[in-house]
């Protein structure tokens, strides 16, 4: 079977306040990042964009508890991300820099508006491959 080639070249982050969610994220990527239209702000992340997207209000959905949908994100300096992310005013965040059983170093938040995201040392990052190295 040959696949057709895939990328993921967008990730939509539901907020409930645009302009707050354009600061939260600015703060936290060290970019301004820019408005595409009234209700969406848009991030360059290593080619792909993470989009702020503030939907109408009978369209939104409550959130889970423990939404699995995590966007993962690789940082070159992990400890000044941490600092730079507590800043921001999250919802929730790790209070320690973890090691997890696969190699990464990462940690976890809740943005203000309930969307969990976790940030992963660039140089630990697993995308596949054999565990064993």
């Amino acid at each position: 079977m040959s696949g057709i080639p895939a990328r993921i070249f967008r990730i939509i982050v539901p907020v409930d306040d645009i302009d707050a969610g354009a600061r939260f994220y600015g703060a936290l990527l060290d970019q301004s990042g820019e408005r595409i239209s009234a209700n969406r702000h848009y991030f360059q992340c290593g080619g792909v964009v993470l989009a702020c997207v503030e939907p109408p209000v009978e369209e939104r959905a409550p959130r889970a508890e423990h939404d699995p949908r995590i966007v993962y994100l690789a940082v070159p300096d992990l400890v000044a991300t941490h600092v730079r992310a507590s800043a921001a005013g999250p919802r929730r965040i790790d209070a320690e820099i973890a090691a997890q059983p696969w190699g990464e170093r990462s940690f976890y938040l809740d943005d203000p508006f309930g969307n969990p995201l976790c940030f992963v040392a660039d140089d630990t990052a697993y995308t596949g491959g054999s565990l064993e190295g």
